[in-house]
């Protein structure tokens, strides 16, 4: 069974963002046709793979996350501080990009 994303809070960030690069893209689109230079299209371009990729790492985090819960027991979870493995993961994998 895939994991769902289930934790509101987290559903409603990635929503929030995936809107937001929505409206970046069709500000490039615009760009685009509106004859932008290239320079300036290029750094909305970056500015559109910045916010997804913390979008996908959004998604990766709530996936370990889930994960997590499904396979460890309450006692486990608590004594091994898993919301700080968690951060500390995040900001490790967040550096990657």
């Amino acid at each position: 069974m895939t994991a769902a994303l289930t934790n509101e809070a987290a559903r409603t960030d990635v929503i929030n963002r995936l809107r937001r690069a929505e409206g970046q893209i069709r500000g490039v689109q615009r760009m685009i046709e509106e004859g932008e230079s290239c320079l300036k299209i290029s750094q909305q371009f970056s500015a559109v793979r910045k916010a997804l990729d913390s979008t996908y790492l959004r998604m990766t985090m709530c996936f370990m996350e889930q994960e997590l819960h499904q396979c460890a027991t309450p006692e486990q979870l608590q004594t091994t501080n898993v919301e700080i493995m968690l951060r500390d993961m995040e900001s490790l994998l967040a550096r990657m990009g």
